[in-house]
């Protein structure tokens, strides 16, 4: 089943998420969706708060992106480590590496996109969709999209993460999104509206 996505404005984006439990009601019903959810979004990640559930879940699918040299930034961006998973109670260990800048956009906040600096590879111990604990370490894309789905379970916006100059610029944009005053190809919740559309 296809969930309309939360837009930006709505105050479930700005929670931190609760742990889940293994008796979580319908979690893997909830997996599927969300999966379902993201493809129809054409997204390569996707967070729990997004469909509006302040819980620690997101997924994750970089295998979909291709290794366009002509697409990656030359500096570690390359999908070297492409994954398909699902990451419940994640917690990250820590961050390496450079500083890289990359090109980002989110479901959350249609048609706007921004550079975003973070570090070239992440250290996550998560529990898979069996509640079995693993810590894995990833670089590159892959680890700027763990990353970026990660921020949502801590109430984070890539949009955060912009200089306060980028920040006021977006300001009108990002209130016309929270109106539903932005053209999405994929059902979305608006705070401001009361509805979905």
């Amino acid at each position: 089943m296809i969930l309309p996505i939360v837009a930006y404005g709505d105050a479930v984006l700005r929670k931190t998420g609760e742990e889940i439990a293994p008796g979580y009601p319908d979690l893997q019903a909830l997996i599927a969706n969300m999966f379902e959810t993201m493809y129809n979004a054409r997204g390569v990640g996707l967070a729990a708060p997004q469909v509006g559930l302040s819980v620690r879940l997101f997924i994750v699918d970089t295998l979909q992106l291709k290794n366009d040299e002509d697409d990656m930034d030359d500096e570690g961006m390359k999908n070297t480590q492409p994954i398909k998973k699902v990451f419940i109670n994640a917690r990250i260990l820590e961050q390496n590496g450079k500083m890289l800048q990359y090109n980002e956009g989110c479901l959350s906040i249609p048609t706007v996109r921004e550079d975003v600096k973070r570090k070239e590879t992440v250290t996550i111990r998560y529990c898979d969709e069996q509640f079995n604990y693993t810590e894995e370490t990833y670089e590159g894309l892959t680890a700027r999209v763990i990353l970026h789905e990660y921020d949502h379970i801590e109430g984070i916006l890539f949009t955060d993460h912009l200089s306060p100059i980028k920040k006021q610029l977006l300001k009108k944009r990002l209130e016309r999104i929270s109106k539903g005053q932005v053209e999405a190809e994929y059902r979305m919740r608006f705070p401001l509206m009361g509805k979905k559309r």
